[in-house]
């Protein structure tokens, strides 16, 4: 819990109680400097500190609209706590790329929290973003869509920890956003933001809406009301009711399918469909002798995203499937 008789600040960014202030951060990544995108929403009463970020990969553009949306939004006299909005957390594959990857030098920022201070740029980026925005909330939600190339089914996404209590709060802030679908992974593993976050005894989210790259005004404003959702939840808000969320199903992921083959990728299938072990989900084509690879998929369950674009190389990720969850003994 942060009190708001303090300023928040990031960097040489700093709002007073009941203020908000928008600017940029410069974050030092070695070989250059970038600019950080920061709205502080420091709140007229007491309450948690919550971060929402969003931009993290490049072409995934309704949680970008909608961070930059509820930014403009949020009134510092309506707010119980601080809320800290990120944008575009990864400007170099934001605004220089359209892909998962940087332009700088080919790397995953959400495979490599909480990053490296004395690493290459995009593993300095996660470090700093890790620092100075991550550790210091009681809350994070991480925005992301599906790519240029890809089709998803919107979903929430969240890691166990083992400690019921933070396991609980994590569930109850994913049910607040008004998706339907939960997905949640077995282990903190990883170097996703909300897992590294997680491991902090952070409760985080992984928020999936959209695709195609598609900027969709109707989706961003979805999405804005389901963070609403989330701060009413947390007690930063008060201006909404406050009552139970709806159901969700539960899902944990089973399967990821990736493409053993370069060429042409022909799938069969679209986010949303359910699918059965050994299922044929489409092919490819190498178009240098016109052979052709059946692509079978290893689990049954739901394909919650997958590969849209035509070309693939080996390693290429083509779906992702999710399981119902287990009945587990006890609240998670």
């Amino acid at each position: 819990m942060t009190s708001t008789k303090s300023s928040l600040s990031v960097g040489a960014l700093s709002a007073e109680p009941g203020t908000k202030v928008r600017g940029t951060v410069s974050a030092d990544l070695g070989t250059l400097t970038v600019d950080i995108p920061l709205t502080l929403v420091n709140g007229a009463h007491p309450g948690p500190r919550v971060l929402v970020t969003a931009g993290v990969h490049g072409g995934e553009f309704t949680g970008i609209d909608a961070a930059t949306r509820l930014a403009a939004l949020l009134e510092p006299g309506e707010v119980h706590g601080q809320v800290v909005l990120c944008p575009v957390a990864n400007p170099p594959a934001v605004y220089q790329g359209r892909l998962g990857v940087s332009p700088l030098d080919g790397v995953n920022i959400n495979r490599v929290f909480p990053g490296d201070p004395d690493g290459g740029p995009t593993e300095r980026l996660a470090a700093w973003l890790f620092a100075h925005l991550v550790e210091g909330a009681d809350a994070y939600v991480d925005l992301h869509s599906g790519g240029i190339d890809e089709v998803l089914k919107d979903f929430v996404g969240y890691r166990l920890t083992g400690d019921p209590e933070l396991d609980g709060r994590t569930a109850d802030t994913a049910g607040a956003l008004g998706i339907d679908d939960v997905i949640f992974g077995m282990n903190t593993d990883g170097g996703n933001s909300h897992a590294a976050a997680a491991r902090q005894g952070i409760p985080a989210i992984l928020v999936e809406t959209g695709q195609l790259g598609e900027r969709d005004p109707e989706a961003a404003r979805r999405l804005v009301g389901g963070l609403y959702g989330v701060l009413n939840r947390l007690g930063v808000l008060d201006t909404r009711p406050q009552g139970p969320g709806s159901p969700v199903r539960e899902w944990v992921w089973a399967a990821g399918v990736t493409a053993e083959n370069s060429g042409l990728w022909y799938p069969e299938f679209t986010a949303g469909d359910d699918v059965t072990s050994g299922q044929v989900i489409g092919h490819v084509i190498d178009p240098a002798d016109g052979q052709e690879y059946k692509v079978h998929t290893p689990a049954t369950g739901r394909i919650f995203y997958g590969m849209r674009g035509l070309t693939v190389a080996p390693g290429a990720e083509l779906a992702a499937i999710a399981a119902p969850a287990p009945r587990i003994s006890g609240d998670h």
